[in-house]
């Protein structure tokens, strides 16, 4: 379940008053091409599940709207989308308070999906209801102290980077399978991130290498839900049940090895729109 006690975004909206007296921004209600692109994307993910046995309903789509303005979200959201995600604190929250006062329903369920500067442990705190990209013991101190303090405790997923890439955030377990040095030390860090109050450990997220074949990526996968396999054996108390894996070029690969998560944004909103 979703903490609510969480405090509010400190950014107030930016838009002025408009058409539908909450805001500048409103609920696109014809058929567009987001809730086309929608439909197939919800297709595809069933299509992905049932080819591996699994329920299309123990998948979630979180829309990624890095660089897209609160009114797209809002046709998102008009369109069926309840789980959203940004990739940078900041830029989510200046839009998660204009699109929470600007909806007509319940609120969505806010996700940061990107790496975590110390300096904006603040913002998230604030401002989001689920962690993917814990990455690091550092990090998940500072979260836990912030949390603590707001009263609450944040669900979070512990970031590894399965592939080795240099370029990649995470956890190190590229090795863990035969290198029982880095296994012993991934295990030492989630224990000392399990024993603190304000996080909750849910499960693991990874990134995989960008490439033209999916299939490419599947060992990635795969290797990622042998790890959850292994957290279970070694921390048995908790249920390690999420596993957010898979974006626009992959995630039919990932659904198939597991994924309860996946981070799609292009697919349903088109190209990231650039900076004005």
């Amino acid at each position: 379940m979703i903490p609510t006690n969480r405090r509010s975004c400190p950014h107030p909206p930016r838009f002025g008053r408009g058409e539908g007296g909450k805001s500048g921004v409103r609920v696109v209600g014809s058929p567009s091409s987001i809730e086309q692109n929608l439909r197939r994307v919800e297709e595809r993910i069933a299509e992905a599940a049932l080819r591996a046995g699994r329920d299309p309903a123990a998948v979630t789509l979180v829309a990624v709207t890095k660089t897209f303005p609160p009114e797209v979200i809002l046709e998102g959201y008009a369109a069926g989308l309840r789980h959203f995600g940004e990739n940078r604190p900041e830029e989510g929250a200046e839009k998660i308070p204009i699109v929470n006062a600007a909806v007509p329903g319940p609120r969505p369920t806010w996700h940061l999906v990107g790496h975590i500067q110390s300096r904006k442990a603040d913002q998230v705190v604030d401002c989001y209801d689920v962690v993917h990209s814990v990455d690091r013991p550092k990090i998940a101190l500072r979260l836990n102290r912030l949390a603590v303090e707001a009263g609450r405790e944040i669900p979070v997923l512990l970031e590894c980077n399965i592939s080795g890439e240099a370029t990649k955030f995470g956890f190190a377990v590229d090795r863990w399978e035969e290198d029982a040095a880095q296994r012993e030390a991934f295990f030492a860090d989630c224990a000392t991130i399990l024993a603190l109050p304000g996080l909750r450990v849910d499960g693991l997220m990874t990134v995989a290498p960008l490439t033209d074949d999916p299939e490419a990526v599947r060992p990635v996968f795969a290797r990622l839900r042998a790890l959850r396999d292994g957290l279970r054996e070694r921390f048995p108390h908790l249920p390690w049940r999420e596993l957010s894996m898979g974006m626009t070029d992959d995630f039919e690969v990932a659904v198939e090895e597991g994924a309860t998560m996946v981070r799609i944004g292009r697919a349903i909103f088109g190209p990231r729109r650039e900076k004005q």
